[in-house]
């Protein structure tokens, strides 16, 4: 089986506000455990977390061995403060305090820098995305910085003026992938950054009845288009379910993305996803 390049063990795939509120006091290991045994019952052997500001995926680093499994932490994703992240990611007001971060990061041991550089995409409006974008010379910097630490960088984002942005900035890992288009389709193609396009957030959710029908079957659509166009241009795709999000809870997470991008890769899909995942392994692992 596949790794899961992208989960959320602080998140269950059902309730956030719930979820989140077990280990706002204290870590609570008991929903750890039983994520990852869910995982070694899939014969998953590899997960990168994106990050919260509990706790919960440096501790589930430290578990994750019992069960035979690599484990990767930012221990917590890095936002602007008043920008899309408050809620599970810390936040800087300017770069003297987003250099702090990086430093407490490093402290506590982390993998990687997680940034978050977009909103999400408003699946109630088609072709809306939250929050204004960052300045691509802050997104430079951003990145810039992590790097000039010895970080990779995992980075969230949405709408391809954003992508390019974030791609031109030298990235390492793109996460989501919301309303691209064919340039910067191609320009991720030249790059050397993997995308993990988790496509299970948006297809899970058809027939939720949360969001209009119509906006979610047409996104989900035009990203599963958008991943075919990346593969064909000469993109690396890795899988990642972003499990912990709405509707994707761990393991069932993992294997409905993989389904997915079978449909959409063909039956060469767990070959083109295992060349993904190894790029990602070797390079998201802290080498200051």
């Amino acid at each position: 089986m596949l790794g899961d390049c992208h989960i959320h063990l602080a998140l269950d795939g059902y309730d956030y506000k719930t979820a989140l509120g077990r280990h706002r006091e204290a870590v609570d290991d008991e929903p750890i455990h039983a994520a990852l045994a869910r995982y070694r019952e899939l014969g998953v052997t590899f997960l990168r977390d994106g990050g919260d500001k509990f706790g919960v995926s440096r501790r589930a680093r430290e578990l994750a061995p019992q069960y035979g499994i690599d484990y990767r932490s930012p221990i917590f994703p890095i936002h602007r403060k008043g920008r899309y992240g408050g809620f599970i990611g810390r936040g800087y007001d300017n770069l003297t305090e987003y250099r702090q971060l990086v430093a407490e990061a490093k402290a506590q041991g982390a993998d990687f820098i997680k940034l978050m550089l977009s909103g999400i995409m408003d699946f109630s409006h088609f072709g809306v995305i939250s929050d204004e974008p960052l300045p691509p010379s802050e997104v430079h910097d951003l990145v810039a910085i992590a790097h000039d630490a010895g970080f990779p960088v995992m980075a969230h984002v949405n709408g391809a003026d954003r992508m390019a942005a974030a791609l031109d900035a030298g990235i390492d890992s793109l996460e989501h992938g919301g309303y691209a288009n064919d340039e910067v389709l191609h320009q991720l193609a030249e790059s050397k950054a993997v995308w993990v396009p988790t496509l299970v957030t948006i297809a899970n959710l058809r027939g939720a009845g949360r969001f209009p029908e119509e906006d979610v079957q047409r996104l989900t659509r035009l990203h599963m288009d958008n991943i075919a166009a990346a593969h064909r241009y000469g993109a690396v795709i890795a899988l990642g379910s972003d499990a912990g999000a709405w509707r994707v809870p761990h393991g069932s997470g993992t294997a409905d993305e993989l389904t997915l991008l079978t449909e959409v890769l063909g039956p060469d899909a767990t070959e083109l996803l295992q060349t993904g995942e190894k790029i990602l392994k070797e390079r998201f692992s802290f080498c200051g």
